[in-house]
């Protein structure tokens, strides 16, 4: 949802930086595409703003693709171009018809918008939805814009791949090709909003005090200060303000109903199942491409979801177009600009975002639009691979007929005493634990920084493994490469003083103590010892039983918790060890958790506690990952 805010911020302003390889790339746009503004007619009679960038050269027909937005379609006027069209500059030069559509709600649409709208069953006449709304365009596009095949695709990142996902449900027949990049698959539990229950503060904060309710009339993007934390630390900044209670009070002043309906919701409840659009993917005819990265701090589980239900779909009615997941080594939306060879401390040894865009994504489009070449082909059978997937430590691309791949084992990671972790469980039953202070919680990072690093899935943990408030574990120097891929499912049986607690899991890549710096390393990184992040994923202890309907601990009894974490394809190379680590905070990441049984958006600053930890290890019921592990 959050697709880098800084862009959002440039859309707004409408202010861009000229410099002479923009300028050269705004001419290339200006000199084969002219552009054209719409205001298409819903059937409900509300009209959407459209503008529709259509190749000068009119020798041969061309395709659609179309993105729909709540982040502005500006720059408006026709005199007014984008520097690039299209999801790429490979793409712009291939040559379709691009249209952008601002939203019903959003800058010159009219409408009333939702945040995160809800799909509606058993629509009749003119009622209407995101899905209403898509269709009605493709529909008014493929019989009023010149020069078109008749075929259209549409793509976006994060919000946008929202709403491309939502193109999906009763698609127009003309529609064939689909790619949600980032989407906010669901984002009650697991993207955005809240995590198993937990929220995510830093994120949601700092999108919403930008993200506000438009007026009732259309309207151009009006100039936004930045937000002035007063502090480059922004971990001190959260700090001090305080319980969720107090931004409203604080900051936003009661002005954003979008910030007040997320903390009304706190619990997995109607409002957020209603979002979801997992359970919506049925009879998807076009074509799909599923696209995320294993870095994403936002909408990370998106893609993953979305691309299980539309396969499964699929699968039970028979083969109808192909459905395609991809996974690479990027932060959020990072590979649609730039090399995409490095992201935080970690180096890819390739140009990563090249890749998929001139090799993955414009083929898709190229196959399913234009009906020539062979697309995403590649398999030994000639068939359209099912996962297309990086896998970092060994920093390739794989290509996958089944994903989870087909001859995964399953296998569990056992936590032991004295820190040690192993594949095979621990006879007997010992337990671990720790103090957790939410006046003192675990930082997302060292150091004074951002609180919402968008690469903080690529972080060094050593800070966090050295602190008293969190428990690692870890195997002995790997003899041979460990490749899990797939699903991480931590099963925990954890205890806590008081009556509720949040358990994040970490899993991590602990490279050995003589692995080479970078060189050239003008950041002076120190990469023996490093302790990569994997995986991550806090669980809010409350909702174990029940994501709905939340329940208290009973103090120092043992309870289970088990949850599933994204995915990954990961190889832990020999020499290397596994580690995990288990903490309580995650700070501004993820809101405190007062450690009693309260409504967290309204408690006080007096309701927060210490509470004793304890994570049992060994014996037949201790605490373990789940993992599918290659052969």
């Amino acid at each position: 949802m959050r697709l880098c805010i800084f862009a959002l911020l440039c859309c707004l302003t409408q202010a861009q930086t000229v410099t002479p390889e923009v300028k050269k790339q705004l001419d290339y746009t200006r000199a084969h595409y002219t552009k054209y503004e719409f205001r298409i007619p819903m059937r409900d009679g509300v009209k959407l703003f459209t503008a529709v960038y259509v190749p000068k050269d009119f020798s041969q027909p061309y395709p659609i693709i179309m993105q729909r937005t709540p982040y502005s379609v500006g720059p408006y006027g026709v005199d007014n171009y984008k520097t690039i069209v299209g999801p790429s500059e490979a793409a712009e030069k291939e040559g379709f018809i691009f249209a952008y559509q601002d939203v019903r709600g959003r800058y010159l649409s009219e409408g009333t918008f939702i945040d995160v709208p809800p799909h509606k069953t058993n629509l009749t006449g003119k009622e209407t939805d995101e899905s209403t709304d898509t269709y009605d365009t493709v529909d008014w596009l493929v019989k009023n814009v010149p020069n078109n095949n008749g075929r259209v695709g549409m793509w976006g990142i994060s919000y946008p791949g929202f709403f491309a996902a939502y193109g999906l449900m009763n698609s127009h027949p003309a529609l064939k090709a689909v790619s949600p990049q980032a989407p906010m698959g669901d984002v009650g539990n697991g993207d955005d909003a809240y995590h198993n229950g937990a929220f995510h503060l830093s994120g949601n904060f700092g999108f919403y005090v930008f993200f506000k309710p438009r007026g009732p009339d259309p309207e151009t993007p009006q100039q936004l200060a930045p937000f002035d934390f007063g502090t480059h630390d922004q971990y001190d900044f959260y700090l001090r303000t305080g319980p969720l209670a107090n931004y409203n009070e604080k900051y936003l002043k009661n002005t954003n109903e979008y910030w007040d309906d997320l903390l009304k919701h706190p619990a997995y409840d109607e409002y957020w199942q209603s979002r979801a659009q997992a359970p919506h993917m049925k009879n998807v005819t076009p074509a799909t491409l599923f696209v995320g990265g294993w870095f994403d701090a936002e909408d990370l589980s998106g893609p993953l979801k979305l691309f299980r239900a539309v396969d499964v779909d699929k699968e039970k009615d028979g083969p109808k177009a192909a459905n395609t997941l991809v996974m690479g080594p990027w932060c959020h939306g990072c590979w649609s600009r730039g090399e995409g060879s490095t992201l935080g401390d970690l180096n890819f040894a390739s140009n990563t975002g090249e890749f998929f865009r001139e090799h993955i994504e414009l083929p898709f489009f190229i196959a399913n639009l234009k009906g020539k070449g062979e697309g995403l082909k590649t398999l030994p059978d000639n068939e359209v691979p099912k996962a297309w997937l990086f896998e970092t430590g060994t920093n390739q691309w794989l290509r996958f007929a089944q994903w989870p791949p087909k001859n995964a084992e399953e296998k569990a990671l056992y936590l032991g005493p004295g820190g040690t972790l192993s594949f095979t469980a621990p006879p007997a039953q010992t337990a671990a634990e720790y103090v957790s202070d939410p006046a003192k919680p675990v930082p997302i990072l060292s150091g004074i920084g951002s609180g919402f690093p968008g690469d903080y899935l690529t972080y060094d943990q050593r800070f966090a493994s050295r602190r008293p408030d969190v428990l690692a574990w870890q195997t002995p120097p790997l003899e041979q490469d460990v490749t899990i891929a797939g699903p991480v499912t931590p099963v925990l049986k954890v205890a806590t003083s008081g009556t509720d607690s949040d358990f994040i899991v970490k899993l991590i890549d602990v490279y050995p103590g003589n692995f080479p710096n970078p060189d050239p390393n003008p950041a002076q990184v120190q990469m023996g010892g490093y302790q990569q992040l994997v995986r991550a994923e806090p669980f809010r202890g409350k909702y174990r039983n029940d994501r709905a309907h939340p329940e208290p601990f009973k103090p120092n009894q043992p309870a289970k918790i088990e949850y599933v974490m994204p995915d990954v394809l990961h190889t832990f190379r020999a020499g290397h060890r596994i580690m995990v680590q288990i903490q309580s905070t995650w700070f501004p990441l993820i809101d405190l958790n007062p450690q009693q049984f309260e409504n967290i958006p309204t408690a006080k600053a007096a309701d927060f506690i210490k509470a004793t930890e304890h994570v049992y290890e060994g014996g037949s019921d201790g605490t373990h990952l789940k993992v599918l592990v290659m052969p």
